[in-house]
């Protein structure tokens, strides 16, 4: 930790690579929200945001949606989900590297109703797309498909 911070304030005090030891710290975005009707907000890192088309969305956050709520976010490796009303959709991890098509995707739906459609990961690696609920764990094999379920509000 001494050493990183060392290096950050020589690199600082230089001049020399100061955007490049800031942004290798920052978390890249799993992707963005893309449509977003009614109520729809995104828990992030402890605080609730209003959900609007161009907002990232960060393995870690929660997305819930109002009784008039739905909402589209399409991930970096060109996945694409969209929740419908009442429902709370947890991006659980992503990892993707655009040169190899490589990465891990697990979503969490903890209520309501989802479609997916799959992207590049899934398209190099099945086996590594899974989405989560209360009661089942779902692995891709297919491109395309519609979760629904139904349980008490979180």
């Amino acid at each position: 930790m001494t050493f990183r911070i060392g290096l950050l304030c020589l690199a600082l005090a230089t001049g020399v690579g100061s955007m490049h030891a800031v942004a290798a710290d920052t978390p890249q975005p799993a992707g963005m929200v893309k449509t977003s009707q009614g109520k729809v907000s995104i828990d992030h890192a402890g605080q609730k945001v209003s959900a609007a088309p161009g907002l990232p969305v960060f393995a870690g956050d929660r997305v819930r949606t109002g009784a008039d709520g739905s909402v589209g976010i399409t991930l970096r490796d060109d996945t694409r989900l969209t929740a419908g009303p009442d429902s709370t959709l947890l991006i659980t991890e992503f990892r993707f590297n655009p040169n190899t098509n490589e990465g891990n995707l697990l979503a969490s739906l903890l209520r309501g109703t989802f479609s997916i459609v799959t992207g590049l990961i899934a398209k190099h690696s099945p086996d590594n797309v899974n989405f989560k609920t209360p009661t089942m764990t779902l692995g891709v094999r297919g491109t395309e498909f519609v979760v629904d379920v139904k349980g008490e509000p979180d």
